[in-house]
């Protein structure tokens, strides 16, 4: 089996890439829902990967894989790093989890993620009114995920929130705020995490994610004030989405010093810049997203390797839509114990449902998603349902 083309669409505003072979499989992978500028990024790719065999997958990585960086160039990468695993389960007649080492389970936890409650506020009302809208969900979601401080208006909405220089407004999604906490803006992030946890009880857990934004004297105070409630994890105080450097030794001084777990990862690219924090155990979680990280085998590597340290797996997942949710499944069904559950994508607009074929329905059911086992990643895109949403310039996306 050879690679004869690929071909890349912006469908909605997510960009998709489909693989091409000589016997007739197409391979499906995708990014991040507001990464439409990825496309001509994805196809620079095209000429090193031609004439190639897709089903010896890491053989092709080993060609484009330098070419790829922290979030969000990562993504390139690992859209095609997916329509390679596609065909290859497609080609042999069987789900990816086959390839990458079998099931470790049969269904996959899942939290929130992209399922979210529109807030009107910051204060502890508004944040009680949408964890409780979030724990009556019928997904059933056994922990949920709020933003709160640097990774939420309360930046903004909160008087004298913090004694940094507010950061004018920017069009590159990731632009953060950043400064000492002020004693009130302090007050009022842990009144918020009380309030959620008094409203959840301990019926549902509750992870937050941070920032990045926070000083590492403000990280480690709100994990110590925090250390109470049981939270599952702080996200990304310190780095985080768009930061393009890991900064684990600081992430270690403050992880050592709490209870309360410690979580990053979403931005990394490669299973090399993962060694500090896993080696160092700076973290008590790691994060990767395999639409950023390089793809499934990379994640895989870096849960397994993260296992061995006694660190956690909670991958990121936010933005990665209906093909990239069906990609976290089959990956996600392979990781050792150290797996606790995924960020849940979805489809934006709505109509990706309508162009998906292969999803359960419902699709979480008390917490987690059945594993899918159809060949490749288990979905197909609908070539008939998905033409008519197909920007004009790629309208030749399926010949």
């Amino acid at each position: 089996m050879k690679i004869i083309d690929m071909k890349c669409a912006v469908i909605g505003d997510n960009p998709v890439v489909r693989i091409i072979t000589d016997e007739g499989i197409s391979g499906y992978g995708e990014g991040e829902y507001f990464k439409p500028f990825l496309k001509p990024y994805v196809l620079h790719f095209k000429d090193a990967i031609l004439g190639e065999d897709p089903t010896d997958v890491e053989r092709v990585m080993m060609r484009i894989r330098r070419r790829g960086a922290f979030k969000p160039w990562g993504a390139a990468i690992s859209m095609i790093e997916h329509a390679l695993w596609d065909i290859a389960g497609k080609a042999a007649g069987v789900p990816v989890y086959k390839l990458l080492g079998g099931k470790v389970r049969d269904k996959v936890r899942v939290y929130n993620g992209a399922i979210r409650t529109e807030m009107t506020g910051t204060d502890p009302d508004d944040y009680v009114a949408a964890v409780r809208e979030m724990k009556a969900l019928p997904h059933g979601f056994s922990f949920i995920k709020m933003g709160v401080a640097f990774h939420s208006p309360m930046k903004d909405n909160v008087p004298n929130f913090h004694y940094g220089d507010p950061q004018r407004p920017n069009p590159f999604h990731g632009f953060t705020d950043s400064g000492l906490l002020t004693e009130r803006g302090m007050a009022h992030l842990v009144d918020c995490v009380a309030a959620m946890k008094e409203e959840l009880g301990d019926e549902v857990g509750l992870a937050l994610d941070c920032g990045p934004g926070f000083t590492p004297i403000d990280a480690l105070k709100f994990a110590r004030a925090v250390e109470p409630f049981n939270l599952m994890w702080l996200e990304d105080m310190i780095t985080g989405d768009y930061t393009p450097w890991v900064n684990a030794d600081v992430y270690r001084d403050v992880t050592q010093a709490t209870t309360t777990p410690i979580h990053t990862g979403e931005q990394i690219y490669l299973r090399q810049n993962f060694k500090a924090l896993i080696e160092g155990h700076a973290v008590n979680v790691v994060g990767p997203d395999p639409c950023d990280v390089g793809g499934l085998a990379e994640i895989k590597w870096i849960a397994e390797y993260a296992d061995l340290h006694g660190i956690m797996m909670a991958p990121h997942g936010t933005g990665n839509g209906l093909l990239g949710l069906a990609a976290l499944v089959q990956v996600c069904a392979t990781m050792p114990l150290n797996y606790i559950g995924f960020e849940l994508p979805t489809g934006r607009p709505d109509w990706w449902f309508d162009i998906v074929d292969g999803l359960p329905d419902p699709l979480v059911k008390d917490g987690y998603i059945e594993v899918l086992d159809r060949p490749g990643m288990g979905v197909e895109l609908n070539r008939d349902r998905t033409e008519p949403y197909l920007r004009e310039e790629d309208k030749d996306f399926f010949e």
